[in-house]
């Protein structure tokens, strides 16, 4: 439970007399539930401060408003107080660049770590100066869980005196609609069945309180009525929300229509693995599968592989570009990635694809001098965190470069198996252009596919699906039919990657023989 581990972490914080703590949130509601929970059971004063209604006691007690009206009287006050409390300040990290106040509350702090009392700084982003931020400890708020979710359903449903039933037929007039809800006496949630239920739950995880009652008080308004056939409408603000964050692009289960061809080991690996996930193997005291890494060249299908077996597994999908955690500021890029796991987390059982992870690991097993230790950093918290997950978050990790990536992580055990991805052969490369060409809508049988096959031999299949396409330009620029002919013309004007890069090639498969499977 998020806010039970959450009041447990605040009081072991104020008990063991830490003056200064910061919970990085725009959840404010939440977290004044978490201090009135934490203020009762330790049988504290709980203040609240803000720049408009200055220091005021959160139980409806006196108001020192006039006295604490900007942050420099606020401090000053505290400092003087001898009273244990909790004092929520809402909006004081942006007076911190004034170094007043910071000397202020600097003083504050010394004085509270020889008691309980304890300021609370919120905000998001929170950025303090070095000297506070050795002095504070931060402490993470984490998203909603199931129970927050329900409890926050259930408020909803029955503030706005909704029947969660099914929708009237459209033919129902004004006159017995009202009617119904005059004679209507059940709970406001009565209406929805517990599969109904559960599905809405799970949609609503990944997002915030806030945002969560927002989208569900949006379904009720629209029609008058909450069902499953609002988890789309949910679903869709999710996908926002995350795409918001900038980190993670999130593929709903609907939405992933990609199919895997070929690459047998790979689907014969995965059909056992499934099973981990299985109430038989938790009964066993079997843990469900960590994760596969994919090594190999680019272009031969491990992007379309994350893809399908979130498909074939019927899991969502959360891809994370390792690129995107760097930030310039330092400390921001560990919590880029700690809320990329804890996005993934709260949308368990799910799969997170982390797209060329030797981005975020290069420095992983040298000095990483280059970028001040960062990527040694983020390579032992994706360990541990890899290591000791106990959600249902099934990793896949591709590489291209092998030689970037630090030693530890190849090792068996990281990951449940790596597996090799090589150029394509013949019988996947005539299946790759059947694919290409009738995606085009182009009839098959008017091509000579052996001669085609033959003609990209050494070619990838994103190479393969490239040609298809500025072949067909080529056609419609003519104004012909797209040919046999135009088909192997495109191919002998593109240089694939097994000759630019062939050296690179030869030593990616000489690293891979006899370590990981091969995928077909």
């Amino acid at each position: 439970m998020a806010l039970a581990t959450s009041v447990h972490d605040l009081r072991t914080l104020i008990r063991s007399c830490h003056p200064l703590i910061v919970i990085e949130t725009v959840e404010e509601e939440r977290v004044l539930a978490l201090l009135q929970s934490v203020a009762a059971q330790e049988r504290m004063p709980l203040f609240e401060w803000s720049i408009t209604k200055g220091l005021t006691r959160a139980d409806d007690g006196p108001t020192l408003s006039k006295m604490t009206a900007t942050p420099l009287a606020l401090l000053q006050h505290l400092n003087g107080l001898t009273v244990e409390a909790v004092f929520w300040l809402k909006d004081l990290v942006p007076h911190l660049q004034d170094a007043a106040v910071t000397r202020q509350l600097r003083e504050v702090s010394a004085v509270y770590g020889r008691s309980r009392s304890t300021c609370i700084l919120t905000g998001h982003p929170i950025v303090l100066p070095p000297d506070l931020e050795a002095m504070a400890v931060r402490l993470d708020l984490q998203l909603p869980d199931r129970t927050e979710l329900q409890s926050m359903l259930h408020s909803v449903l029955s503030s706005l005196g909704t029947r969660t039933t099914p929708r009237r037929p459209r033919s129902t007039t004004i006159a017995q609609s009202i009617l119904g809800s005059l004679t209507d006496t059940k709970p406001a949630d009565a209406g929805l069945s517990a599969q109904e239920r559960e599905a809405i739950l799970r949609a609503l995880r990944g997002l915030t309180l806030h945002q969560a009652r927002q989208v569900i008080t949006q379904c009720v308004v629209e029609d008058g009525t909450l069902s499953a056939d609002d988890v789309q409408k949910i679903l869709k603000r999710k996908v926002q929300a995350i795409k918001d964050g900038g980190l993670l692009e999130y593929y709903p289960l609907e939405d992933n229509r990609f199919e895997l061809g070929g690459f047998m080991n790979l689907k014969s690996w995965l059909e056992r693995a499934k099973v981990g996930f299985t109430a038989e193997a938790k009964a066993l005291n079997l843990t469900p599968p960590r994760g596969i890494m994919l090594v190999g060249v680019p272009g031969c299908g491990k992007s379309l592989a994350a893809k399908a077996i979130a498909r074939e597994w019927q899991l969502p999908l959360l891809k994370l570009d390792a690129g995107r955690l760097f930030d310039k500021f330092v400390g921001e890029s560990e919590k880029n990635f700690r809320k990329a796991i804890e996005t993934a987390e709260s949308l368990s059982p799910i799969v997170l694809w982390i797209d060329e992870i030797e981005k975020a690991m290069a420095a992983g097993g040298g000095s990483g001098d280059a970028d001040a230790g960062l990527s040694r950093r983020l390579f032992g918290a994706f360990l541990t965190w890899l290591q000791e997950k106990k959600q249902e978050v099934f990793v896949i990790a591709t590489a291209n470069n092998l030689t970037l990536l630090p030693p530890e992580l190849l090792r068996k055990g990281r990951f449940d198996e790596i597996f090799f991805v090589d150029l394509p052969d013949d019988g996947e490369r005539e299946a790759i252009w059947n694919i290409h060409l009738g995606l085009r809508k182009q009839d098959r049988t008017q091509f000579d596919l052996g001669k085609i096959v033959s003609a990209s031999d050494g070619f990838s299949g994103s190479e393969i699906e490239q040609a298809v396409v500025a072949a067909l330009y080529r056609a419609l620029h003519q104004k012909t039919p797209l040919t046999t002919d135009l088909l192997i013309e495109e191919l002998t004007h593109t240089i694939p990657l097994s000759v630019t890069r062939r050296e690179d090639i030869d030593r990616l498969r000489e690293t891979a023989q006899g370590r990981f499977v091969n995928v077909r």
